[in-house]
């Protein structure tokens, strides 16, 4: 059987658009995030041998074999779970709702459950393909029991030990057959419409502007918040160009769940960046940002997508406002001065032409790659400039540096040692400077060269 993959940066990988989305879940206590750290080749999702510990969906990048994802851990999925757990539930719900393959982990060593037969129930309601895996798989006599699982009505039991990683390539070799196959990519030739995010707290005007961008209506519009309770996508034409806008119709509450719209809502929102290359972020300008707007914000930012705020309603905002309002931009978000910001009125159509070519910039941006060449030449001027600060009687060095993807751009420093935060912010704020990325998230991460050995030389890891 195959091992695990070993995570190395790989300029071959196809990172051509959002990458694809494969969910891990299962009822509480699996190996669900053991399997995860296996996969993406480090540790890095929390692993306690306790129930619960993972709450959300965390998503983690990785690659197998030239193809590059993106790997969702969830929480411990539980039928008519309550409180918290019904919380941890409704965000596996999701991740399966918005994944393209679901990784269903079941514990060999204790066989079906009633639990895992009710997750069956809920996997076959959402039209996702799913692979079995029978986890806890650490020797060949529990392989054998294995078998049990057909049971479950799922295909093929895929035995594996997460955290020996047994038969853990032959699980990636199949997660990569069940993916979509990429579209092919035509150089300058017609692609299909841009996937827009259109989000923000209620009330702040999205159905207004989906209205008015689309020249019909299209949405509903009520002074009364959460008036949208089932949106779909939507094609709309601006400045010459087709653009979908989407959203996760399907979400919709339970019944005995109808309260807490305000996490329903960040759900929904949640749907919606992941399905999206780029979000538009509406804000009332007539009213302080507040932290639901941080919130939103924070989604968009996390996910990794392109970025444009708009504040709406500039009809109602007069010169007093004005002053207050930017300095409420350089407070509040001065952590992503980076952000295309454009002052709109759905209602009255000002500067609603300013749309589409801020979308376009910020997609621009987040498909930009720096030449390896141009990159690695900026910055050895840069650090001979400034170099990094003196440590212990030493400073560390940057080696190389390379830029391993896009949608977002990604870039790692291959150094001689850790770099200090700050000279990493330092970096990642002279990197826009000189190469724009405006209107776009960027990652900078360092991977240190590993010793060998007392005064030894290695390669870097990660």
């Amino acid at each position: 059987m195959s091992e695990a993959p070993i995570f190395e940066v790989d300029e071959t990988v196809d990172d051509t658009g959002p990458a694809p989305v494969v969910a891990v879940v299962g009822r509480p206590n699996v190996g669900k995030s053991t399997l995860v750290n296996r996969i993406i080749g480090r540790r890095q999702a929390v692993v306690e041998d306790v129930p619960g510990v993972t709450r959300d969906r965390v998503p983690y990048d990785a690659q197998w074999n030239g193809r590059r994802f993106t790997v969702v851990d969830t929480g411990g999925w539980e039928p008519d779970a309550k409180d918290r757990a019904a919380a941890i539930a409704n965000q596996a719900e999701i991740a399966v709702q918005t994944a393209d393959v679901v990784v269903f982990v079941v514990d060999v060593t204790v066989g079906p459950t009633d639990v895992d037969e009710a997750a069956v129930k809920m996997l076959r309601r959402s039209h996702k393909p799913v692979i079995l895996v029978a986890n806890k798989a650490d020797n060949q006599s529990l392989e054998m029991e294995a078998v049990s699982l057909w049971s479950l009505g799922l295909g093929e039991p895929h035995p594996i030990s997460a955290l020996h990683g047994r038969g853990s390539g032959d699980l990636l070799d199949d997660i990569l057959n069940a993916l979509p196959t990429p579209p092919p990519i035509v150089e300058g030739g017609p692609r299909g419409p841009r996937r827009v995010a259109l989000v923000g707290r209620p009330n702040v005007g999205k159905s207004s502007l989906l209205n008015r961008v689309s020249k019909e209506e299209r949405a509903v519009v009520d002074s009364v918040a959460g008036t949208t309770v089932d949106p779909v996508d939507s094609l709309v034409e601006m400045d010459g160009e087709l653009w979908q806008f989407v959203d996760t119709a399907g979400l919709r509450k339970r019944v005995n769940q109808a309260s807490g719209t305000e996490y329903y809502a960040s759900l929904r929102t949640a749907g919606a960046v992941e399905a999206a290359e780029v979000a538009v972020v509406l804000l009332d300008s007539a009213e302080v940002i507040s932290e639901q707007d941080q919130r939103v914000l924070t989604q968009v930012v996390d996910a990794g997508r392109a970025l444009v705020i708009a504040f709406n309603k500039w009809d109602l905002v007069d010169a007093d406002r004005r002053i207050f309002l930017d300095k409420e931009i350089d407070r509040e978000l001065k952590r992503i001065p980076w952000a295309i910001r454009v002052n709109i009125s759905a209602k009255t159509g000002r500067a609603v032409d300013k749309l589409a070519p801020a979308l376009r910039k910020a997609l621009a941006s987040w498909e930009q790659r720096v030449p390896t060449g141009a990159l690695n030449q900026w910055l050895t001027t840069l650090t001979q400039a400034t170099p990094h600060p003196v440590r212990g009687g030493r400073a560390p060095r940057i080696l190389f540096a390379t830029q391993a993807g896009v949608a977002p751009p990604r870039f790692v420093l291959f150094t001689t040692g850790p770099l200090d935060a700050g000279y990493q912010r330092f970096i990642e704020r002279k990197l826009r400077e000189e190469f724009g990325f405006e209107g776009s998230p960027i990652e900078v991460s360092v991977k240190p060269r590993k010793k060998t050995g007392p005064g030894g030389r290695g390669k870097a890891h990660g």
